[in-house]
This record gives C-alpha cells, sequence and structure tokens, in this order.
C-alpha cells in the first residue's frame, strides 16, 4: 500500500512538472492576469524566502539562471519592481534562459528592436538581469506602464505575452517548496 501511494503521489508530480507550460485559459482568466498591476510586495515582520523559492523554482526548470536568484531579487528591491517580473519575462522569452543566442545570456529577448537578430549580448546573467530590470524600471514602469498587459503592448508583438508572463508570476507566487521535496523524494525511489 505504501508503495501504491508513492506511485500515485510520483505519477501526479509528474504530469504537474513535466506537461507542457502551454495553459490554456478562458478569456475572462486572460482578462484577470493581464490588468493585474505590478506592486512590490512588502515583507515586513515577516521571514523573506523569496530568494530561496525563487532559485528552487528555477531549478525546478534546471534554469542556468538559477545561480542569480538573488540578484533577481536585489534587483527588483532597488528599483521597486515585483520581485517576480524579470524571472517571468526570461521564463516566457527563453524558458528561465534554455532558449538564447550562444553565449549571450539574453533570456528576455532584450533589444531586438536594435535591428540585431538577438539582441543585446551581456557577459552574464547577473548584468543581464540589471541591465533588463533598469531598462523595465525607466522604459515602462516610469512611463507609466505599469500593468502586464501595457507592458506586454510595447515589450512583445505577441498578444499572448502578457498572459504568458502572469502566468509564470503567478506559478513563482505559488511555487511549493514543500512539493519539490516531495518530487524529490519520489524519483528517488
Amino acid at each position: 500500500m505504501k508503495y501504491l501511494k508513492q506511485a500515485f503521489l510520483y505519477a501526479i508530480i509528474t504530469v504537474l512538472y513535466i506537461s507542457p507550460l502551454c495553459v490554456y485559459a478562458s478569456d475572462e482568466t486572460k482578462q484577470t492576469y493581464q490588468t493585474a498591476q505590478l506592486v512590490p510586495e512588502i515583507r515586513m515582520g515577516k521571514r523573506d524566502d523569496r530568494v530561496v523559492r525563487l532559485k528552487r523554482y528555477l531549478q525546478s526548470h534546471a534554469s542556468p539562471m538559477a545561480g542569480s536568484a538573488s540578484v533577481f531579487i536585489k534587483e527588483a528591491d532597488r528599483l521597486g519592481l515585483d520581485w517576480k517580473l524579470v524571472a517571468a519575462i526570461a521564463g516566457n522569452e527563453s524558458y528561465f534562459g534554455w532558449y538564447i543566442p550562444e553565449n549571450s545570456y539574453n533570456g528576455w529577448g532584450w533589444a531586438v528592436w536594435t535591428g540585431m537578430s538577438y539582441g543585446a549580448a551581456f557577459k552574464n546573467w547577473e548584468e543581464g538581469i540589471t541591465v533588463v530590470s533598469e531598462g523595465l524600471k525607466s522604459d515602462y514602469i516610469d512611463q507609466g506602464l505599469t500593468a502586464i498587459d501595457q507592458i506586454g503592448q510595447k515589450y512583445a508583438a505577441d498578444p499572448e505575452w502578457s498572459w504568458k508572463v502572469s502566468h509564470f508570476m503567478k506559478e513563482i507566487e505559488q511555487f511549493d517548496m514543500s512539493a519539490q521535496k516531495e518530487q524529490q523524494l519520489a524519483l528517488a525511489l
């Protein structure tokens, strides 16, 4: 019976983590995501687990960006951005750094509009996170584009961009570190 429960748990976790990320939602759900405001979270009086949560979330996707989780948080706090935004954009644009032009460290499709087919190239993930964060702050947020759908209209030609970024932001926010531990235990069996 114990092994049956473990096998069942493993099957559920496999479906949840390996299933395609192309999630289809109703137009009502898309609208809710698209109009979400980007508001930095206040973590006063609570243990701040954002770095650990983001790092483990990125690790669950085998992201090469996982080691830079603290930079995502540091830059978001410094600039007053939502801590999940820049990572979520990378999720949409490159599946968290998996699909990028060789040695570019550009997981955001940043500066593709410059005419170069691959956009900007950074020397490492940390530089990319910093440049993209600063660019989002100055060229989007400070210009009044404070909702994800507003940013998406300027950032990308894809009409689904804002919904996809919102999807990743929600996944990061709701990432359950205990579920990841359960998955690792199930895989070890």
